[in-house]
């Protein structure tokens, strides 16, 4: 198994450890060189040994290359990120879950498979799993196995639940994602079992919680704030804090992707923040998303129209460019509007608003004027 990534990115030249989110960037004489080196068996030059001693505190003198170092090849795009949702299934139920039915479907595992060959041959680096809950999924372990070997930096995102499990925390610690981000829904089993709709979610997250962290592995908190638990938030910001972890909160809730209104009551205005301005993002350019059936779309929520890399293969995302052109202009509601230029949400969004009937102050500076 590789313990290194050397990898294209534009014009930049990396070298990444799996598991870290530091890099070491390479002159383009090194790059050929250290490529030269792989496809024989040299070892690793002096210059390599110092510039990883450097950065991770790793020593590599007299070591192989070929035994170390996975060599990447450029995609033909510019896409170096992607998310997947390996699946919409849940254990849990959430009150103001996005996702509307979470259905378990999606590809087998060859399927699962061929997807993952696909974003490898597209250029992308950096893979976020995610879900539904991707734990549950029978095919994560090896599909996450594959991103690794692949030449990808994984990311999960998960609410926890399996994370007191010895072959997951096996899994985690042999593979080491650069992020686990994990999703923190109360303070109190009461509260937490309240918003999750499963009995007994709270002790499982706390147990997991704490074995991940005795692992080592790179937890980040994301701190779900709605109307249920917001009198534990400073609770759950203090219990954050004390475990040593970074924690970022989240308390704008949006409609489903189906473009229906059920989470929106959830929502503690009290805990609203205000967006900056949108400028623009990476979607569809150097970003894009994948769903359980590999249909890629330009982002979570601009989901349609989307394209099967399973049936079209990486030059399919050749039109996502074009897609993600004619899903941020300002159409229907929003056209003509004298404050588009402060507008704190991207189209998309705002079109899953209005699918939503959502009250304006939702997502709309008109709504508060």
């Amino acid at each position: 198994m590789h313990q290194f990534i050397a990898t294209p990115l534009g014009q930049r030249r990396l070298v990444l450890r799996p598991g870290s989110t530091k890099a070491v960037q390479l002159p383009t004489a090194e790059w050929d060189e250290l490529r030269a080196l792989a496809a024989g068996s040299g070892a690793v030059p002096g210059w390599l040994v110092d510039a990883v001693r450097a950065q991770w505190h790793v020593d590599l003198t007299g070591r192989a290359v070929d035994d170390l170092f996975l060599v990447r090849e450029a995609g033909p795009y510019e896409f170096s990120r992607a998310t997947w949702e390996i699946n919409l299934g849940c254990d849990y139920d959430c009150v103001m879950c996005y996702l509307g039915g979470k259905r378990f479907e999606g590809l087998d595992t060859a399927g699962k498979r061929k997807l993952l060959e696909v974003l490898r041959d597209a250029g992308v680096i950096w893979l976020q799993i995610t879900g539904g809950e991707p734990l549950i999924d029978p095919d994560f372990p090896t599909s996450y196995q594959l991103a690794h070997e692949l030449g990808m930096q994984v990311e999960v995102l998960t609410n926890g639940s399996r994370l007191h499990r010895d072959h997951v925390l096996d899994l985690l610690s042999t593979y080491p994602p650069t992020k686990l981000s994990v999703s923190m829904y109360g303070a109190t089993a009461a509260t937490y079992d309240k918003v999750t709709r499963n009995r007994g979610a709270f002790d499982r997250f706390r147990t997991g919680l704490d074995r991940a962290i005795e692992a080592g592995l790179p937890i980040d908190l994301s701190l779900i704030i709605v109307r249920e638990n917001a009198s534990e938030a400073d609770l759950m910001r203090d219990w954050a804090r004390r475990l040593g972890v970074p924690f970022r909160e989240y308390a704008n809730i949006s409609p489903t992707i189906h473009g229906t209104a059920e989470p929106l009551p959830s929502q503690a205005p009290q805990y609203l923040t205000n967006r900056a301005p949108f400028t623009g993002c990476p979607a569809g350019v150097t970003f894009f998303h994948t769903d359980p059936f590999g249909r890629a779309s330009i982002c979570k929520v601009g989901r349609d129209p989307n394209i099967d890399l399973i049936a079209e293969g990486v030059t399919g995302l050749a039109r996502l460019g074009r897609i993600a052109e004619s899903l941020m202009l300002r159409t229907g509601g929003c056209s003509g509007c004298k404050l588009s230029g402060a507008c704190r949400v991207c189209r998309p969004m705002a079109k899953v608003f209005q699918e939503a009937k959502a009250p304006l102050e939702n997502y709309c500076q008109r709504g508060s004027r």
